[in-house]
């Protein structure tokens, strides 16, 4: 199945990249960090990648969810995931990816708490 994504705004500040089909090396991951490009471009920083709808997702794909977190902290924002499927789950947790980025059972519990950093650019506690 082919990578489709769908954005949207959950709340003023967030936005949600869902996700739908299997991340593989090569375009699926270009794709992926090309769209949080725009995001980035469009000043969409505090994101939260739905990964309901992802079916699988390669070593390539965890490298691609890691460099866009790099992206988006560079641009003053972060990066959440929710609803990953367990085999994906697992693969992020054992991949050691649930220690940089925070993760949730579903969409609206990695919203919660999930503020803008402060004027000089520090997270909230």
């Amino acid at each position: 199945m082919i990578l489709d994504f769908i954005k949207r705004t959950l709340q003023p500040g967030i936005t949600v990249l869902s996700m739908y089909g299997s991340i593989h090396s090569g375009p699926e991951c270009e794709r992926l960090e090309r769209e949080v490009d725009r995001m980035i471009a469009l000043r969409e920083t505090r994101v939260i990648f739905d990964m309901t709808g992802v079916t699988h997702a390669d070593s390539a794909a965890i490298g691609a969810i890691v460099r866009c977190l790099g992206k988006l902290k560079n641009a003053g924002g972060g990066l959440r995931i929710g609803g990953a499927q367990a085999m994906i789950d697992h693969s992020l947790r054992l991949t050691k990816v649930d220690k940089i980025i925070e993760m949730f059972a579903t969409v609206e519990q990695a919203a919660q708490g999930f503020s803008a950093p402060d004027a000089r650019g520090v997270p909230p506690s």
